[in-house]
């Protein structure tokens, strides 16, 4: 393993721990509880503050602010996490902030994540693995995003909403309810609008399991009978299918939260 290079220029406060092969470029700023991992990367300009540790061989572009107090007025200085995982991709502008008091005082960020231009993870957050965040994405506080989730670009997401694994929120979308597992919401205020059909056919999804979720989905979203009785219909039907159970079981967990639902009777269920 190869020493941490830091460009001269480059503050590294005492007390900070920079994994081997690091490269720290010119004008950037690690605070003293920071921990960086083997071989990640801070191209320039790029700050990390604050008791936050980021695994190997991330990379985090300029103007970056990872790290630093929660923007929640609320907040009185606790100390408090901001874990981010291995193999992120952070590019310019992006923040990421640690959680506060009312929110466990941590927010996790897992491994292989993309985080494009300005977009935004609030405190007390918590994001799944393989999840991609485009261009101005805005999540949050206490906001939680399953593995493989796609957000477009300048979608926002309110307080406390789920968005599901493998779902997909369009772009400009405005998310106030969650959105189940391999769902695809879009609009202002967001609604469903099918299946992420694309991304499961992309991460190699069977068909027969992409024909039980088209199955199962229109069930959920029938007219007749309440949502709680449509679950327990659909879950006695597909008990032995772990996608459809991982929609049911978003469902129960979510409490009083309501839940995205197609502005109209589903028609055929599609992706994009």
């Amino acid at each position: 393993m190869s020493a941490p290079a830091i460009h001269p220029s480059a503050i590294v406060e005492d007390g900070a721990e920079i994994g081997d092969g690091c490269r720290i470029g010119p004008f950037c700023h690690v605070g003293p509880q920071v921990v960086l991992g083997v071989d990640c990367e801070l191209v320039s300009h790029a700050v990390v503050a604050g008791d936050t540790r980021i695994g190997a061989r991330t990379k985090i572009y300029p103007f970056a602010s990872i790290g630093h107090p929660p923007q929640d007025l609320k907040y009185k200085g606790e100390a408090s996490t901001l874990r981010i995982g291995s193999d992120c991709l952070i590019r310019e502008g992006v923040t990421m902030n640690p959680g506060t008091e009312g929110g466990g005082l941590e927010t996790v960020v897992g491994d292989r994540c993309t985080f494009l231009a300005n977009a935004h993870v609030g405190h007390d957050g918590h994001v799944g693995s393989d999840v991609i965040f485009s261009n101005n994405v805005m999540l949050a506080g206490h906001c939680s995003v399953g593995d493989y989730a796609i957000l477009g670009g300048g979608a926002a997401v309110i307080q406390f909403a789920r968005v599901g694994a493998h779902a997909f929120v369009g772009g400009l979308s405005a998310l106030e309810n969650d959105c189940i597992p391999y769902g695809m919401v879009l609009g202002n205020r967001a609604s469903l609008s099918g299946l992420n059909i694309v991304g499961l056919q992309r991460r190699g999804f069977a068909r027969e399991d992409i024909h039980a979720l088209r199955r199962a989905y229109r069930s959920l979203f029938a007219a007749e009978g309440t949502l709680m009785e449509r679950v327990e219909d659909v879950a006695s039907e597909f008990e032995s299918h772990p996608a459809v159970r991982e929609i049911l079981d978003f469902i129960r967990a979510g409490g009083k939260r309501s839940i995205c639902t197609p502005r109209e009777a589903p028609a055929p269920v599609g992706g994009a």
